[in-house]
């Protein structure tokens, strides 16, 4: 370790490493009663196929943490690449965050048009981890968009390129 590194506090560090890790971008949604809640995360994983889970870090303080509780669903809105606007907007605090972009009800939760993928989930479970809140969901609804996933890299947002020649078999 050089003495430069030792100088900058750990949370500087963690941070600027995560920004080298590409995350997919999504919207995770619930609702407070008939009002929407949204907020943009990269926290989020596949967990489990037998049954159908993801999990979901939200921060302590999100208004949408909140919402689940009360509500025991959300949804994962996994955005689209041209979607990095509405990326910007549910990452904002405020409760406006669903003026003008366009959305359906599916499976109890705010659904936004022309994501990558879908899914809605109910709550399992809720486990406490630093600063944040995982959510661990049972999907019970799944559906797949045309265009290509949001990604964020290097604080930046851009999407996924495969490369040129597929990988082989058993490749890890």
């Amino acid at each position: 370790m050089t003495g430069n590194a030792v100088s900058i506090p750990l949370q500087s560090r963690f941070r600027d490493a995560m920004a080298g890790v590409c995350s997919p971008v999504a919207v995770v949604t619930s609702r407070d009663g008939d009002r929407p809640h949204g907020t943009t995360v990269s926290a989020f994983m596949s967990l489990s196929m037998e049954p159908p889970m993801i999990a979901v870090a939200l921060d302590h303080s999100s208004d949408l943490l909140a919402a689940v509780r009360a509500h025991g669903r959300f949804g994962v809105n996994v955005l689209a690449a041209p979607q990095h606007e509405i990326a910007g907007a549910f990452a904002r605090k405020g409760a406006a965050k669903f003026d003008g972009v366009p959305w359906t009800d599916s499976g109890g939760v705010p659904k936004l048009a022309e994501v990558a993928g879908w899914v809605a989930c109910e709550v399992t479970d809720l486990v406490v981890g630093g600063d944040h809140t995982v959510l661990f969901g049972t999907v019970v609804e799944a559906e797949v968009g045309v265009d290509r996933p949001l990604t964020y890299f290097a604080r930046t947002f851009g999407t996924h390129l495969p490369h040129e020649a597929p990988l082989t078999q058993g490749a890890s």
